[in-house]
């Protein structure tokens, strides 16, 4: 488990200010009065030092003082002895700005050489379990840039939840059941009877699925069997074929989703909740609260009564329960049968209606709906040639996840998806994507760590061999010396890694992680061309301790970018 050396030095510097303060109040440099809150933080320019605060301005009013002397104060009984830190400066309107020592640097690259893979690792999440539960796309038809881009949000999420310590599950929720499998069927079986009666002689469903995909499942079912169950009773033909062409969507899914390197943990059924009574179980526990009744024939949630724009039925008079009852059984099921301390829905902006009736069902059942959470993604537009694209070239009809992944590479779309918080809108440039440029986000990192395996191949060249025992010799022998200010930077950055998963695993924002991974790859070719990496003269030793030591920050960089690159499951090439 790594540290966070970030974390620790705002939290060293934070008791080396409040034991001044104490120093102060006692000596009566400052009256005696409570401490307001302040912060601690990396400014956003290297000349206001490695971490600063605003203790000064904060307690002005308080202690009837100018920031400024309160600054002059804290520092004057502040003893920076034992810590990271070895000089400060004041700056108006009383910032105290604190400077690192080289030993911070130094046992950075060290954390991170140390742990390696498992650098910014954390026991955040104490083993809570999770689910997050995301694509969950209807299975009687395809997946669209929606799923595209929930899938990805979600696979990226659940990947982060995991390296900070949650026990994580990612679901996918089967529609096999209800009101649209119905249709799917009726779909099914009146295609498949137009093969044998020509379709002049069998109407087809006035709200059935028209997609080539149900032309398509019917034609296969037809080769395997005939006209076997042209003369069946309907309900035994329509069952039949659903049995034929529902695994086989659901196989497709999987195989499309695999593609997009997204596999999960389970694959759950709404039609088990019918099997195991839980549907009609939900429901008799919500009239036992008084929270249903019975209008023309169907079976109403008070949703009203919860805050709901309006009352929701939760059985048809045709029988069938509404997608809202089983999904209420579903979320008991995640929640009381399988005992899971947070569940995470990804779903579109078109159930933005949905998320407040399903936590105020949590809430009737005595479930704390702030166990629930629900992450909207919002629209995505494609873009080529600076115009929206709406429909396939290839079907001339709405652009699913395969078609973009025909078009795009795998590791773009994962990363292109990511690069905005899910409550944004995304255009998703095409031309962009596919660009072997630094214009690209995602080749711009990628060639970052490319570049690093060919400084560090080059090393091997100049006879100086990065391996473990050089590594440790520069870590525990010597003193460090940090001639640029981009050396310190890219360092810092690279202490940066732990905390920005921990706030990624707190908000929920992806976007921070590919943020973060441009950010390092821009600061690593800012160190390159700033620093020689390999002397010219490796005689010298200085010279050779100087580069040994870049290549360390070469290695760590390299260790940090691959890390991230994998929690998306993006490639870290070696050679570009």
């Amino acid at each position: 488990m790594s540290s966070n050396l970030i974390e620790y030095a705002k939290e060293q510097l934070r008791e080396k200010i409040l034991e001044s303060l104490g120093l102060a109040i006692t000596n009566g440099n400052l009256p005696a009065q409570p401490v307001k809150s302040f912060t601690i933080e990396i400014p956003a320019s290297k000349v206001h030092g490695d971490l600063a605060t605003n203790i000064a301005m904060v307690c002005a009013k308080s202690f009837k003082m100018s920031p400024i002397q309160i600054a002059q104060i804290i520092t004057e009984n502040m003893n920076l002895d034992g810590t990271y830190f070895e000089r400060y400066n004041i700056v108006s309107p009383g910032f105290i700005n604190i400077f690192l020592k080289p030993s911070w640097f130094k046992d950075v690259l060290a954390d991170i050489n140390i742990n390696k893979q498992d650098y910014g690792r954390s026991k955040l999440g104490e083993g809570k379990k999770v689910m997050v539960e995301f694509v969950s796309a209807n299975p009687t038809g395809v997946m669209h840039l929606g799923n595209a881009r929930g899938g990805v949000l979600g696979d990226c999420l659940a990947s982060v939840l995991e390296t900070c310590g949650f026990d994580v599950t990612r679901e996918f929720y089967v529609n096999d059941a209800g009101n649209q499998i119905f249709n799917f069927g009726r779909s099914l079986e009146a295609r498949y009877l137009q093969i044998f009666k020509g379709k002049d002689e069998v109407e087809f469903p006035e709200d059935g699925y028209h997609g080539q995909d149900i032309l398509e499942l019917a034609k296969d079912f037809a080769e395997i069997n005939s006209d076997k169950f042209v003369d069946q009773d309907s309900e035994t033909r329509r069952k039949a074929i659903v049995e034929f062409a529902l695994p086989k969507n659901i196989d497709k899914m999987k195989n499309d989703l695999k593609r997009y390197k997204i596999e999960y943990d389970v694959w759950f059924k709404e039609s088990s909740l019918y099997k195991n009574n839980l549907v009609n179980k939900i429901i008799e526990i919500l009239k036992q609260k008084d929270f249903v009744f019975e209008k023309d024939g169907a079976i109403w949630y008070k949703a009203s009564e919860l805050g709901g724009e309006k009352d929701e039925v939760l059985v048809r008079a045709n029988g069938f329960s509404t997608y809202f009852a089983a999904d209420i059984a579903y979320h008991y099921n995640k929640f009381v049968v399988r005992n899971f301390d947070k569940v995470i829905n990804i779903w579109g902006a078109d159930h933005h209606g949905h998320v407040a009736r399903l936590k105020g069902a949590m809430d009737v059942l005595g479930i704390d709906s702030s166990r629930l959470d629900i992450i909207l993604n919002q629209l995505v537009r494609l873009t080529k040639d600076g115009q929206v694209i709406k429909m396939s070239k290839r079907t001339g009809k709405s652009i699913t996840l395969v078609d973009l992944l025909d078009e795009v590479p795998v590791d773009a779309a994962r990363f292109f998806f990511n690069m905005r918080e899910a409550g944004s809108h995304l255009d998703f440039d095409l031309d962009l994507a596919v660009k072997t440029s630094s214009e690209n986000p995602v080749y711009y990192v990628q060639y970052a760590h490319a570049r690093i395996c060919s400084i560090l191949s080059k090393a091997k060249e100049n006879n100086i061999n990065l391996d473990q025992e050089l590594i440790n010799d520069l870590i525990n022998n010597q003193e460090i010396i940090l001639e640029t200010d981009e050396e310190k930077e890219l360092i810092k950055i690279l202490a940066l890694y732990p905390s920005e998963l921990e706030s990624v695993a707190l908000s929920y924002d992806c976007s921070m992680i590919t943020k973060y991974a441009v950010n390092l790859a821009s600061s690593f070719h800012r160190f390159y061309n700033s620093c020689k990496v390999i002397s010219d003269n490796l005689e010298n030793l200085n010279n050779k301790n100087i580069s040994c030591l870049r290549l360390l920050i070469c290695e760590s960089t390299k260790i940090v970018l691959r890390n991230v690159l994998n929690l998306i499951k993006i490639e870290a090439p070696e050679k570009m």
